[in-house]
C-alpha cells in the first residue's frame, strides 16, 4: 500500500510517499508537477531496479533512513537506552496531518515506545521549505546523532558546493565532486563556527549564478552541527543535517532537530540565494521597528581599543557624525577594570576609573550629535581575572586544566543560575542607559561540544529581547563566528568577519549572499592600514565595499584627509539614499567572463530599479575589461543607466565611452545577453552602476 503527500508552491513540488506503512521518503523534489499527477504512479516509478550483488528489494532511503531495515548508508538516528543498551526502532506510520502549506507525518515504534515525527512546511512566497524532526520516549534515552528530515541528492549534478573559512577569513567556497561515499562536514567547536558553515548547495550540471536547477540546504543552529552528503552503492544519494554528533551529553525524553531550510530553483545559484535572504528578511528576523531605515554606525574599536577617554571618544563621535554616522557603538574595554583583554569578562559594570559619572556623558554627546548608542558585551565569556570568576569558579564550563582561549573561558550558559546573573546585569546596563543596540561577542570556541550550552543562550537571549524589546542586538562572534537562521531569530544584524579589508570582504560578502541579505550584514570602511592584513586600501574602495550591505565606518576618523572625508561623505550620503529599496530587494550574483571581477546587481523588489556592483580585486588577464551581463530585467523594458562614480576613472581609461559622461538608456535584453561595458580600472577599485526601469 502506498500513501502519498505533497507540497506546492508557484515554482516547486515536494512529493513524500510511504510505502507499507513504512517511514515516508522524499520522492520527487523540483519543479512545479501538474495538479492532476497521480502521486501512487510517480512513487512506483521512482523505485530503482534490482540486480546481482544487492538485495531482494531496496530500503527505503526514507526520511530518517533505518538501520533495522538493512540501509547500506549513515542512519537518520542513532539512540540508546540510559543504561547503554542500543534501540534499533522500526518505525510504522501513526497519522499524518496537513495544512494548505503544512505537514506533519507521525511514526510509533511498538517494541521501544519509541516516537518519531516530521514536520514540513512550505513558504509560497520564498519558496522555502522548512523541515525538523523529533523524537520522544517514554523513558529517558541516550541521542547520538538525529538528523533532520532527510532529503534525496539530484542525480545530474556533477559536484557540491559548501563553505570552509577561518578566522579573518571566512565564507570560502569549496566545490567538491561527487563520488561513492561521504562528504561530512561537521563544526564541533560549540558555535557555528568560521570553519563549517551549516549549508550544502547542489547545482545541476551546467548550473551558474543565473541559470541552471539548484538545490540548496542550511540548518539553523548555533551550536555545532554535522552534514552527510552521502552516494550509495547503488547510486542514489542522500543529504543530512543535524546537531554536532553525540552533542546531546544528557539523556532525556526527548530530542529536536533544529530548523532544515531546503530551496529549489531553475534560475541558479541566485534563484536559491533570493528564496533565503527574502525568507530571513521577512520571516525570520524581528526587527524592533521595521519600517525604521537601517543607521549607518561608527564603532570605536578600531579607533581606541581599550584605551578609553572621555574627551576622546567625544571628538570622535562629533567627527563620526558629521561623516554621517547615526549609531555610535561603544565596543570591549567599558566594564571592569578591563584595560586588556587578560580580565574582567563578566564583570558588567561600568568601569568608574574611565567613566566616574558613568555613561550618561558620553551617550547625552552622542544624542546631541543625532546619533543613538550601542553597547558592546560578551556574555558568554569570563576571565580568570574578574570579581565574578573568584565568586563563581564553578560556573566555567569545562575541566580546570582546558586551554584557554584569547586569556578567557566559557560560562556555562545551561546553568539557570547564569542565566540569572547575565539577565540582571546586562538587564540593568540596557535599563539605566538609553542604548538601543548591543553587540553580543563571542571570541572563543567551547572546551568541549555541548548543545545546551547553545539553549541556554538562546533563552537568555528571549529573555533579554522580552524585557528590551526595542534593543537591537548583532551577533558578532569575532565576526562569522555565528551566523545561521537560528541565532538571526534573536538577533538583527551579523559581523560577517573581523577582516575590514576591502579586498577580503568582497569575495565573502559575494559568497555570503548566497544565504544573507544586505540588511542583516555589516559592513564598515576599516582604516586606511588595515590591521588584520596590513593592506592599505584606498578609501573608494573600502567606502564602496562597505556601501554593498549594512554600513558602517570602524576607523580613527581623525586620520582621515580632507579629500578621503568627503569621498566618505559622498558614499554615505548616496547609501542613505538608496538603504530603503536595497533593504528591501534582492542581491543577484552575476556571471563575470573575467574572473578579476567579482560582481552583484541588488534590484528592488519591484524591478524598478537596481545598482551593479563590480569590484575588481585583483589585476586583470587582459587589457580591456569584457561585457558584464546583468539579470533579473524585462527584456522589453528600457533602463537609464549611470555610472555613479565615474569621476573615480583613471587618467589611464583614455577613450571617451558613452558610459563616462553620462547617462545612456539600454534594453533589458541588450543588458542581459550582450551586457555592459565597463572602462578600464585598477585592482582594487569598484564600478557603480545605477539603473533604473523607464
Amino acid at each position: 500500500m502506498i500513501q502519498s503527500w505533497r507540497l506546492d508552491d508557484s515554482r516547486q513540488t515536494l512529493v513524500l510517499a510511504s510505502r507499507n506503512g513504512h517511514l515516508a521518503e522524499v520522492v520527487y523534489w523540483g519543479a512545479r508537477l501538474p495538479d492532476d499527477e497521480i502521486l501512487e504512479t510517480l512513487t512506483a516509478a521512482h523505485a530503482i531496479d534490482v540486480t546481482g550483488g544487492m538485495l531482494d528489494a531496496n530500503p527505503e532511503l526514507s526520511i530518517c533512513p533505518e538501520a533495522t531495515r538493512s540501509f547500506p548508508g549513515q542512519p537518520g538516528l542513532l539512540i540508546r537506552h540510559a543504561d547503554g543498551r542500543a534501540c534499533l526502532p522500526k518505525f510504522r506510520l501513526a497519522g499524518a496531518e496537513t495544512g494548505s502549506q503544512t505537514l506533519t507525518l507521525r511514526y510509533a515504534d511498538e517494541a521501544s515506545g519509541l516516537r518519531y515525527a516530521a514536520h514540513f512546511a512550505i513558504d509560497p512566497e520564498t519558496h522555502v521549505i522548512e523541515a525538523s524532526a523529533e523524537v520522544a520516549s517514554p523513558q529517558e534515552m541516550r541521542l547520538h546523532w538525529l538528523a533532520a528530515p532527510v532529503f534525496p541528492a539530484p542525480q545530474l549534478c556533477d559536484e557540491m558546493i559548501d563553505f570552509a573559512g577561518r578566522w579573518c577569513g571566512e565564507f570560502q567556497e569549496n566545490r567538491t565532486p561527487w563520488s561513492a561515499g561521504i562528504r561530512l562536514r561537521e563544526s564541533r567547536t560549540g558555535r557555528t563556527g568560521h570553519e563549517h558553515f551549516p549549508a550544502l548547495i547542489l547545482p545541476g550540471r551546467g548550473a551558474t549564478n543565473t541559470a541552471g536547477e539548484v538545490h540548496a540546504f542550511h540548518y539553523g543552529w548555533s551550536g555545532g552541527h554535522r552534514m552527510v552528503a552521502e552516494e550509495l552503492p547503488d547510486g542514489r544519494r542522500q543529504v543530512q543535517f543535524g546537531h554536532a554528533k553525540e552533542t546531546e551529553t544528557a539523556p532525556a525524553t526527548r530530542f529536536a532537530s533544529a530548523t532544515l531550510f531546503a530551496v529549489f530553483s531553475e534560475s541558479g545559484l541566485n534563484g536559491c540565494a533570493t528564496g533565503f535572504q527574502r525568507h530571513l528578511r521577512d520571516r525570520i528576523v524581528q526587527f524592533p521597528d521595521p519600517a525604521r531605515p537601517r543607521p549607518v554606525h561608527y564603532n570605536c574599536w578600531e579607533a581606541v581599543y581599550f584605551d578609553h577617554t572621555l574627551p576622546e571618544l567625544k571628538e570622535i563621535a562629533s567627527r563620526a557624525a558629521a561623516l554621517g554616522a547615526e549609531r555610535f557603538v561603544l565596543d570591549d574595554g567599558w566594564f571592569g577594570k578591563r584595560d586588556d583583554d587578560t580580565s574582567s569578562l563578566g564583570d558588567w559594570q561600568i568601569d568608574r576609573r574611565k567613566y566616574p559619572d558613568g555613561l550618561t556623558p558620553l551617550i547625552d554627546h552622542v544624542h546631541a550629535e543625532g546619533m543613538t548608542f550601542g553597547i558592546w558585551f560578551e556574555p558568554e565569556m569570563i576571565n580568570e581575572e574578574s570579581d565574578i570568576y573568584r565568586a563563581h569558579p564553578d560556573w566555567v564550563l569545562g575541566d580546570a586544566d582546558q586551554i584557554p582561549g584569547r586569556q578567557q573561558m566559557v560560562l556555562n550558559m545551561a546553568l539557570p543560575a547564569v542565566q540569572d546573573y547575565l539577565f540582571d546585569c546586562i538587564g540593568a546596563v540596557l535599563s539605566e542607559n538609553a542604548v538601543d543596540y548591543v553587540k553580543w561577542d563571542h571570541n572563543r570556541v567551547l572546551p568541549q561540544p555541548d548543545a545546551a550550552q547553545a539553549r541556554g543562550t538562546y533563552a537568555l537571549l528571549d529573555r533579554l529581547r522580552a524585557a528590551h524589546p526595542g534593543v537591537e542586538i548583532e551577533s558578532c562572534a569575532s565576526g562569522g563566528g555565528r551566523i545561521d537562521f537560528g541565532i538571526l531569530s534573536r538577533t538583527h544584524r551579523v559581523w560577517l568577519s573581523d577582516s575590514n579589508d576591502a579586498v577580503e570582504r568582497l569575495t565573502m560578502q559575494h559568497n555570503a549572499a548566497l544565504f544573507l541579505p544586505s540588511v542583516v550584514t555589516g559592513s564598515h570602511v576599516g582604516p586606511r592600514t588595515c590591521h588584520t592584513s596590513g593592506r592599505m586600501i584606498d578609501i573608494r574602495f573600502r567606502a564602496w565595499v562597505a556601501a554593498q550591505r549594512h554600513m558602517g565606518f570602524e576607523m580613527d576618523p581623525r586620520e582621515l584627509t580632507e579629500e578621503e572625508t568627503q569621498v566618505l561623505r559622498d558614499v554615505t550620503t548616496w547609501w542613505k539614499a538608496n538603504r530603503q529599496w536595497m533593504a528591501g530587494g534582492d542581491i543577484l550574483r552575476l556571471d563575470s567572463a573575467d574572473p578579476s571581477i567579482v560582481a552583484e546587481q541588488q534590484i528592488a523588489r519591484d524591478g524598478s530599479q537596481f545598482v551593479v556592483f563590480a569590484g575588481k580585486p585583483a589585476t586583470s588577464a587582459q587589457i580591456a575589461p569584457r561585457p558584464l551581463r546583468l539579470t533579473g530585467l524585462k527584456a522589453d523594458r528600457s533602463y537609464r543607466i549611470e555610472l555613479v562614480n565615474r569621476a573615480d576613472a583613471s587618467h589611464l581609461s583614455r577613450s571617451d565611452q558613452v558610459i563616462k559622461s553620462g547617462p545612456l538608456v539600454l534594453s533589458g535584453g541588450y543588458l542581459m545577453n550582450h551586457g555592459l561595458t565597463l572602462p578600464w580600472s585598477f585592482p582594487e577599485t569598484m564600478w557603480v552602476v545605477k539603473g533604473e526601469q523607464l
